[in-house]
């Protein structure tokens, strides 16, 4: 929605509007602007519209989550790293389902980019290993494998990882 600069710049005027008010003797105004401020600095970590592309994708809305990604025009100016990286992750969820050469594409850059989360790296990870599998390279779906098993330390995705290995074996 907004700029992720301008993020931080509404959170600064509330927060020195929230210090006014405290100076002023109104405590209670005070506390709910730097609740405020804090919505717009978790914002700016967060992008809103990655978080509902998220949400639709848990619904197993692809449309949905392609249209919240797609408000965001310009990913590697308005977005942080990391945000980047995710929205490359989504983006290459969705493509995944028709295109695996630039769903590939998308993959290595949310990789390269960087994923907050162990498991989300890890489900990259393995996407980019299927990718792997059906463009018939074998040593890199191995490798990409092994990584995704060393970074699903919860064992969320091993059915995942078992089923993929015995795909492996056919080939």
């Amino acid at each position: 929605m907004f700029h992720k600069n301008i993020k931080l710049i509404i959170a600064a005027g509330i927060f020195a509007w929230a210090i006014y008010q405290f100076v002023e003797g109104n405590i209670g105004n005070g506390i709910s602007l730097i609740l405020l401020a804090g919505i717009f600095v978790f914002l700016y970590f967060k992008n809103e519209f990655i978080l509902l592309a998220f949400l639709r994708m848990r619904k197993q809305d692809f449309a949905g989550a392609s249209k919240w990604l797609s408000y965001i025009k310009n990913p590697s100016a308005s977005l942080v790293r990391k945000q980047e990286g995710y929205y490359n992750f989504l983006q290459g969820i969705m493509v995944s389902q028709t295109n695996l050469t630039q769903a590939e594409k998308f993959f290595k850059k949310a990789i390269q980019l960087g994923l907050s989360m162990d498991h989300d790296l890890a489900m990259a990870k393995l996407q980019l290993a299927g990718v792997a599998m059906t463009k018939r390279r074998k040593r890199e779906a191995t490798n990409l494998i092994a990584e995704a098993k060393k970074l699903d330390k919860h064992g969320m995705l091993k059915e995942q990882i078992q089923m993929l290995k015995q795909q492996m074996k056919k080939i």
